[in-house]
């Protein structure tokens, strides 16, 4: 896809990965809107782009009434939604039993899943609905791009909930491509073993080498 003037959604764009894809888009002539809830650091990022070129929004991407009215106010101030690129997401360690056997908080293990696999679906589907009004060019109306981990396949130590979020991610990938095949688009998801970021800095020991490397991807 030739991205000059499109429009792209970018959640967790704020920061991390997502700011440095945030800034790949702009760099190839995007318009940007950042979902995140940092909204200093979405100022930021737009005032750095250009409000005529950005846009942030305060989103909780787990929030069916947040998403939907944050992809509205996209379309009306852009026109449409070409991209949408899923990089919320949260995964701090907690084992299933602490030291004292106790067992892991429930809602510990429902936050992250909210945020990374219902949060990335939620997106989702309010973006594919924006799309689906696209017209077509050069055979597709709209790119969905999730984020994965290798967790999603070896998970490790402390990773039960995230490394349910990310396999789930992996497994509503192939019917959503599916689903949405009849208004001719494309749903990929990114899988990463290590990055340097927010969220993989809460999961590793101080020693671990932060390495970017892209282990899979389904569509």
């Amino acid at each position: 896809m030739d991205l000059q003037n499109k429009v792209a959604v970018v959640t967790g764009g704020a920061s991390g990965l997502g700011r440095a894809t945030v800034d790949e888009l702009a760099r190839r002539g995007a318009r940007i809107a950042i979902f995140d809830l940092n909204a200093a650091a979405g100022a930021e990022v737009v005032a750095q782009l250009g409000a005529d070129r950005a846009v942030f929004h305060s989103v909780d991407v787990a929030s069916a009434t947040a998403v939907e009215a944050a992809i509205a106010q996209v379309v009306t101030k852009f026109g449409a939604i070409h991209v949408l690129i899923n990089c919320a997401g949260i995964g701090p360690a907690k084992k299933i039993l602490d030291r004292d056997s106790a067992p892991m908080p429930l809602e510990d293990f429902t936050k992250i899943i909210g945020i990374n696999l219902t949060g990335s679906f939620n997106v989702a589907r309010c973006a594919a609905a924006a799309m689906a009004k696209n017209e077509l060019e050069n055979g597709e109306r709209g790119v969905i791009i999730h984020t994965a981990s290798v967790a999603a396949y070896e998970g490790q130590v402390g990773q039960c909930a995230y490394s349910a979020s990310k396999g789930g991610v992996v497994g509503m990938t192939l019917p959503m491509a599916r689903d949405r095949r009849g208004w001719v688009s494309r749903a990929n998801t990114a899988g990463w073993r290590c990055i340097s970021s927010k969220t993989a800095t809460s999961m590793a020991r101080p020693s671990a080498s932060m390495v970017p490397f892209a282990c899979s991807r389904a569509e």
